[in-house]
């Protein structure tokens, strides 16, 4: 099906769902039109992409092994307003409204058209708060600045360059910045095929970039048994 275009680049969509077939085909068709995906398998998955990454919504398998859905949600809704799209399998109201009170935004039943699913997320997301914009225009690190606006990285003035892999990777820092963020979260998030030793040699380089001594950086630190934490002056 040829895309339909309807995303802000800049939205990030989790897909949860256990199978790994649909997880795959959900996240393809939204990539396709537009928006950056993040897939989980079950909800423990779920649970450790939402403690280091941020989402504009979360699509939800209601039936999952172990922890349900539903169960998944409830946690969610305990400190995030974040948007959530439930699917299910069940057909009956009650089960509907057991996702509803739990926190679920909207619901939807298998099977779908992906069309109706990308309608429906592009509708929940129109009708979400904007997010505040940004109390700070860029972050200070030494010599180095990296504007918020642009996610542009410069040196004394000049522009850094920076690998798509590399800027990935800073953002995504950046949107924690002062805040640990896990290694396995960092390889989750980055391009496929990286695993955490691909992380540490891209962190190798970043520090390159970014420091005045690499080898005893300031503010791109290793935080033994976890992973990584950016620092701002």
């Amino acid at each position: 099906m040829a895309p339909d275009t309807f995303a802000d680049p800049a939205q990030h969509i989790l897909v949860v769902d256990d199978d790994p077939r649909l997880c795959g085909l959900l996240a393809r068709y939204l990539q396709d039109n537009g928006y950056m995906v993040t897939a989980a398998q079950s909800a423990a998955e779920a649970r450790r992409h939402l403690t280091g990454l941020k989402f504009d919504l979360l699509v939800v398998d209601r039936m999952m092994p172990g922890e349900d859905g539903l169960s998944l949600i409830k946690h969610i809704r305990g400190s995030s307003t974040v948007p959530i799209l439930m699917l299910t399998a069940m057909g009956e109201a009650e089960q509907r409204i057991q996702g509803l009170e739990q926190g679920a935004d909207d619901y939807m039943a298998k099977p779908f058209e992906p069309r109706e699913l990308l309608l429906r997320v592009n509708s929940i997301l129109r009708r979400a708060p904007a997010p505040e914009e940004p109390t700070r225009l860029e972050l200070k690190f030494g010599r180095a600045r990296y504007d918020l606006a642009r996610h542009q990285l410069t040196l004394d003035g000049a522009t850094v360059h920076l690998t798509s892999s590399e800027a990935e990777l800073l953002r995504i820092l950046v949107d924690h910045v002062n805040e640990p963020v896990d290694r396995m979260v960092l390889a989750a998030a980055a391009e496929e095929g990286s695993n955490p030793r691909t992380i540490d040699v891209q962190i190798t380089r970043l520090r390159r970039k970014l420091e005045t001594d690499p080898r005893q950086p300031r503010y791109l630190q290793t935080v033994r048994g976890t992973g990584y934490l950016l620092r701002a002056d």
